[in-house]
Order: C-alpha cells, then sequence, then structure tokens
C-alpha cells in the first residue's frame, strides 16, 4: 500500500478537535488545557526568549567590544547585466528610472552599481556609489558615471 492510497480515501485535511463540547466528548471540562493558571485562559502568550524568571540569556554573559553595524550605508545594488538587458543605448539611468521599471522596491537608499556582467552600451548612469569594476565598464563602454548623494 503506498502513501497516496491513503490519502486519497482519508482526504487531504484533519478534522479539527472539537473542544469544550462535555464531558461525554472526552474534550470536556479543561478543554485539554489543564487546570487554573493564565495558560488556560484564552489570550495567554509567552514572551519570547521568557526563560521563567531565570536570568534571560542575552544577559548572563558580559558585553564587550564595539560594532559598527548602527552605522553601516545599506544601498540597493544592481549589476552592469541588468543595465545592459533592460536599458537600450544613449539611456539616462538613475535610481527614479529603476523603481518605475520595479528593478527596485522605492527610493529609499542609495544606489550602488556593481560590475557583474558585460556593458555593450552607452549609458549614462547616475548613482550614490559605483564599484571600481562597474564604473570602468560603464566608461569603457563609451559612458558616464555620475555620483550623487542619496
Amino acid at each position: 500500500m503506498m502513501i497516496q492510497d491513503i490519502t486519497a480515501k482519508v482526504g487531504p485535511h484533519k478534522k479539527s478537535k472539537r473542544v469544550g463540547r462535555g464531558e461525554g466528548s472526552g474534550r470536556g471540562g479543561t478543554s485539554g488545557r489543564g487546570h487554573k493558571g493564565a495558560k488556560s485562559r484564552a489570550g495567554w502568550t509567552s514572551r519570547p526568549a521568557y526563560a521563567g524568571g531565570a536570568t534571560p540569556f542575552a544577559r548572563r554573559f558580559p558585553k564587550r567590544g564595539f560594532s559598527n553595524a548602527g552605522f553601516r550605508t545599506d544601498y540597493y545594488v544592481i549589476n552592469v547585466r541588468d543595465l545592459d538587458k533592460h536599458f537600450k543605448d544613449g539611456a539616462n539611468i538613475d535610481i527614479e528610472t529603476l523603481v518605475k521599471l520595479g528593478m527596485i522596491p522605492n527610493a529609499k537608499l542609495g544606489l550602488k552599481v556593481l560590475g557583474t556582467g558585460e556593458l555593450k552600451k552607452k549609458l549614462t548612469v547616475v548613482a550614490a556609489a559605483f564599484s571600481a569594476t562597474a564604473k570602468s565598464k560603464i566608461e569603457a563602454a563609451g559612458g558616464s558615471c555620475t555620483e550623487a548623494s542619496k
């Protein structure tokens, strides 16, 4: 017998438990929640990482060092192969153009152009940042790179 033979007979969905429908049902009374306490009541949820009153995991160890993660500059990235694929020769490309085409979600972050792929078209690109390879590929194809603040 194969699993598809069994599921064809019993159906794809499991019946839900009907709790709190009398003692004779087998799930009456406390409806499988035990006796009293917050866990037995509707709307109770546990706070994530709550350790039952013990010292939380994050506070058990000393904090040391420093991280620059909060000072990082985030960019939407696009590669020169995507520019070559989606734009015609002589096109002017900026962040608003890419948002209209749906290539990036919005203009909240700056745009960074990376150098993956080949570029055979002359393009004028305005972005917050360029990688060295992207800049060289755009200029080698006869285009220009303009750095604009985000």
